[in-house]
């Protein structure tokens, strides 16, 4: 019976940070290029909209409701008797607290921070979008590679117990 709740704790892990992944890729692929192809003050007020609507969304709720999910994976992973789930286990749940939420916490929200004090599209703003948007973007690929290398893991680590 445990292991049945395990299996579909997992499954909806996998979910979670494929949604996650899904957020982080839209950015990476075509929000981000499309707020640069704007002027730059039209471009860095989107953004600085976009960084105070998001405290509000099921995207954050996601993001930061896998982190002790995932510490859980972790701790139930290192616990097991080693093996391919107890790898994967412990391979996704790294790669979500590191790559997705640690990226997110010491790369993308201080430069979300420091885009979010300047005036709304004011001069600071556009003189810094560039150099924002630039890293901001190669942050977030790794944190968008990470949650779906974490959804895949989850997945996996499902159907192993579940053949087994």
């Amino acid at each position: 019976m445990f292991e049945t709740w395990i299996i579909w704790g997992l499954a909806a892990a996998s979910l979670a940070s494929g949604l996650v992944a899904g957020v982080f890729l839209s950015f990476s692929d075509f929000v981000i290029r499309s707020l640069v192809a704007a002027e730059p003050a039209a471009g860095a007020r989107a953004m600085q909209h976009i960084n105070r609507e998001v405290y509000r969304t099921v995207f954050l709720t996601l993001l930061l409701g896998l982190v002790p999910v995932s510490a859980l994976i972790l701790v139930y992973g290192v616990t097991m008797q080693g093996g391919a789930v107890a790898a994967w286990l412990i391979g996704a749940a790294g790669l979500y607290l590191l790559g997705g939420f640690g990226v997110t916490a010491l790369g993308n929200v201080p430069m979300n921070r420091r885009l979010d004090a300047m005036a709304l599209g004011g001069s600071e703003a556009r003189a810094y979008w560039p150099a924002y948007a630039s890293r901001w973007t190669r942050w977030n690929h790794i944190r968008a590679l990470a949650a779906f290398g974490a959804s895949l893991g989850y997945l996996v680590a499902a159907l192993l117990l579940q053949g087994g």
